[in-house]
């Protein structure tokens, strides 16, 4: 789709976007679907993580968004519980949700969720109106400078479906990112989410999404204080009160 017709379609999905739903049945019919029973997740072990930024490097590489854009990255924040503080790592990407927001908001049908649990985006299809990006509560999507529609983590699909782990997956230097399937008892990432039930944590559990991104050796204060949009730094306090960010 060339860029003139892209913006009329925008234009035509931002006046009324109920008129836009028409194509949607077709547009989902048409979507590759990947194997059925399988449900992908990812654990990331904070306890390991050390804020080195390769899995973001690798992603760039991989999956080339303009510059300046990410797909994953690691935010550092400072936190402080009485008299110590210490800094914190924390990986943010698509969450890849059981009940993704992205999608109903969507006028075209272009986000849609594979048979697998991974969300995804046909840019052929997409408008670049942003409604998804509005709707993602982890700040998980952009809009792309180069393509003009939405963009964001697929979990490397396309290196799923070769048998390789996603790039961001295959370069932590600390093996603190772990994907597979949900539904498969026997993988790594569900024993360890049955060894650690009760440590396991996700992203604001209060949006009802269901996200597949688990997370291990997080504190309470970020499962809901934590921003869309998340300062590169941010002092907080035992009861996760924010005291000043972004120096």
């Amino acid at each position: 789709m060339d860029k003139s017709k892209r913006q009329l379609l925008g234009q035509i999905a931002a006046i009324s976007a109920g008129a836009a739903f028409l194509p949607v049945a077709q547009a989902s019919t048409a979507k590759p679907q990947a194997t059925s029973g399988k449900r992908y997740g990812m654990l990331i072990d904070l306890r390991r993580c050390v804020g080195c930024q390769a899995c973001t490097v690798a992603c760039t590489i991989e999956n080339q968004p303009p510059l300046g854009q990410f797909r994953t990255t690691v935010n550092q924040y400072e936190v402080t519980q009485g008299q110590e503080s210490a800094f914190m790592m924390l990986p943010r990407l698509c969450n890849h949700c059981e009940n993704p927001p992205c999608i109903p908001v969507c006028p075209t049908g272009a986000t849609f969720q594979r048979q697998d649990g991974i969300v995804v985006v046909d840019s052929h299809w997409c408008v670049g109106c942003g409604y998804c990006v509005q709707a993602c509560p982890y700040d998980a999507r952009f809009i792309n400078h180069d393509t003009n529609t939405a963009d964001k983590c697929t979990f490397c699909a396309h290196r799923l479906e070769a048998g390789l782990l996603p790039a961001c997956v295959e370069t932590c230097v600390g093996e603190a990112r772990i994907i597979g399937d949900l539904n498969d008892p026997g993988s790594q990432i569900s024993r360890m989410l049955a060894e650690h039930r009760d440590e396991i944590k996700v992203l604001k559990p209060s949006a009802e999404t269901s996200p597949c991104v688990f997370y291990l050796g997080m504190t309470a204060a970020f499962e809901e204080r934590i921003r869309g949009e998340a300062p590169v730094r941010s002092l907080m306090t035992a009861t996760g009160e924010e005291l000043h960010h972004g120096h």
